[in-house]
């Protein structure tokens, strides 16, 4: 099994993108926070959207985990890191 990073990066119109580093290609995912938000949020964008990304890879990983899982199995958690 293989594993890359993966980075979050502000873009230039200001939306917060998810793509492995090692890959020069179109981002994972893309989170585009409304004019609105941005005020509420004042410069805490970047840490915000960390947290989506962060809560929807734990989901990922659990989701995961409990369909791999034999009927009665308990799941272990796992820890993902963001750069």
């Amino acid at each position: 099994m293989t594993s890359s990073f993966l980075e979050i990066v502000e873009l230039d119109n200001g939306d917060i993108a998810l793509h492995r580093l090692d890959d020069n290609g179109e981002p994972l995912v893309i989170i585009q926070f409304s004019e609105e938000s941005r005020a509420y949020l004042m410069n805490a964008t970047v840490e915000v959207a960390r947290a989506m990304f962060e809560a929807g890879m734990h989901a990922v990983g659990q989701l995961s985990q409990t369909a791999e899982a034999e009927p009665g199995e308990t799941v272990d958690e796992q820890a993902y890191i963001l750069h």
